[in-house]
């Protein structure tokens, strides 16, 4: 495509998405607050806890981007409302596995509204650095300063919980499950390392163990 052909960036599209953003960071933080209740492992509890306060300067990080670009961090907008909507879905979900499930899949249930709230947090991301990289100005520094400053974190919530989520049902299911899963022992980032991780956990459990063994054996392997 020639420079004289690419599209003039929408501003109006841009604001929306960084009030969605903001939004989704809000609720992000009440995720993990009730995602936390339900939290029976230790290592996902500190692990969560750890989101936790990411997540809060994350909010923070945003606030200061719509500063640069004129906008009121309190203004509502439809796509705010949308998102706040579906967080609040995510935590009424959460609340309710807690009332009527056994603690374990109880935390099966928040791990999995961990991820549904982190798919949309790192796409939000995503996005700000492709408006980053075609805006101009102090708001492209701004936006490209706070993405550069969150990316590594918000691909780490993403992938590490995806991990918990998928070795907590394997687990459940009475088979090996490796937990710590083997996107946090390998402090996956990338889609494609978190790929390798996860195709690379069958040679850390042998099938005939136990789950408690297997738990057991490869935390002694990571030591």
């Amino acid at each position: 495509m020639k420079p004289s052909d690419k599209k003039s960036v929408n501003a109006e599209q841009v604001h929306g998405l960084l009030y969605e953003a903001l939004e989704t960071e809000l609720g992000g933080v009440k995720v993990y607050e009730t995602a936390l209740d339900s939290a029976v492992d230790d290592d996902l509890r500190k692990e969560w806890n750890e989101y936790l306060d990411q997540t809060r300067h994350h909010v923070e990080v945003l606030e200061k981007v719509l500063e640069v670009f004129g906008l009121d961090p309190d203004t509502d907008t439809p796509g705010r409302a949308v998102v706040r909507a579906k967080g609040e879905a995510l935590i009424a979900a959460m609340k309710s596995a807690r009332r009527n499930a056994k603690p374990e899949a109880a935390q099966i249930v928040a791990a999995e509204c961990v991820v549904d709230a982190e798919t949309k947090d790192h796409q939000n991301w995503e996005l700000l650095g492709m408006a980053a990289d075609a805006l101009e100005g102090k708001e492209a520094r701004a936006l490209k300063e706070a993405h550069d400053e969150v990316e590594d974190e918000e691909d780490e919530h993403l992938y590490h919980s995806a991990g918990w989520t998928r070795e907590l049902w394997i687990e459940a299911m009475g088979l090996p499950a490796v937990l710590p899963p083997p996107e946090e022992r390998r402090d996956v980032k990338t889609a494609i390392s978190a790929a390798k991780a996860k195709s690379e956990r069958k040679a850390m459990v042998d099938p005939k163990r136990s789950p408690a063994r297997a738990r057991e054996r490869s935390s002694a392997r990571e030591s």
